[in-house]
């Protein structure tokens, strides 16, 4: 199996694009909802809570975890990569969403300037800058945390006007810098896609995180096929919550666009 891991609600829009990319394998989908968010924890309560996750998939049975989480990502995903998987599940992988962000807006940009929006953590941590300078030297970059739009999308709050009136503050100093390319760092943001578009204009480029996660693991699988053939392809999609089973379902719905038969709660 292939196991996805959030936060809460927003690796639901990543699973969304690798249902619809790549319909045949088997996944487990793990919401930590009862510590969501984690953008205001600690790096090391973030790792903590990352390497539970992860420890708890590859015991469900997975081969290879996606972390859809931007700040576990950006917070997390290095420690877990070389140290937790070297101690513990040798022979598995885990891979993060902002290298995929990075690599498709770096192509994308033509104006040499680039923005991010994202959690207080995801900004702060710098990931995307320095992921960026990797690839591209030439790009100018700015950031902009976007701390309410988390809460806000969870609520159910997307067509508010209090949701636009917020969302136009946190775009209008990169709109200012006259950006050409827009990283939207965080799985909750695809929800707002539209009205971020509207504001941003048609000349600024979006990267959104689900379809650029659900292309690089396609391509992940066909470069490594000592992974892919230990996959499972049925169909099939579990989910698990730390928090409520109920309230998941009725909220993840709207992220992953389609029913949820059922959900098990779990306690990391």
């Amino acid at each position: 199996m292939i196991g996805v891991f959030d936060s809460g609600f927003g690796g639901l829009t990543v699973l969304k694009e690798f249902l619809r990319v790549l319909p045949s394998y088997d996944y487990t989908y793990l919401g930590d909802n009862a510590r969501a968010p984690y953008g205001d924890k600690s790096d090391e309560a973030i790792y903590q809570y990352t390497r539970a996750a992860v420890d708890f998939l590859f015991k469900a049975g997975c081969e290879l975890v996606i972390i859809a989480c931007h700040t576990a990502s950006a917070k997390a995903l290095r420690r877990i990569q070389q140290e937790f998987l070297l101690k513990n599940h040798q022979g598995k992988r885990v891979l993060g969403v902002v290298v995929p962000m990075v690599e498709e807006a770096v192509q994308l940009s033509r104006g040499h300037r680039l923005g991010i929006i994202g959690t207080n953590a995801t900004i702060d941590s710098g990931v995307y800058k320095k992921e960026v300078e990797k690839l591209r030297g030439d790009l100018e970059i700015f950031h902009q945390a976007c701390p309410l739009l988390v809460p806000m999308v969870e609520a159910g709050w997307l067509d508010k006007p209090e949701t636009k009136m917020i969302l136009k503050k946190y775009l209008r100093p990169l709109k200012v810098k006259e950006i050409d390319t827009l990283i939207l760092g965080c799985t909750h943001y695809p929800l707002l896609i539209k009205d971020i578009s509207r504001i941003m204009g048609k000349n600024v480029k979006i990267v959104n995180p689900a379809e650029a996660a659900a292309e690089k693991l396609a391509d992940y699988l066909k470069r490594h096929k000592e992974i892919e053939k230990k996959l499972m392809k049925n169909g099939k999609v579990i989910f698990y919550t730390t928090d409520n089973p109920a309230k998941f379902k009725e909220l993840g719905q709207r992220f992953l666009g389609k029913n949820i038969d059922g959900v098990e709660k779990v306690i990391l």
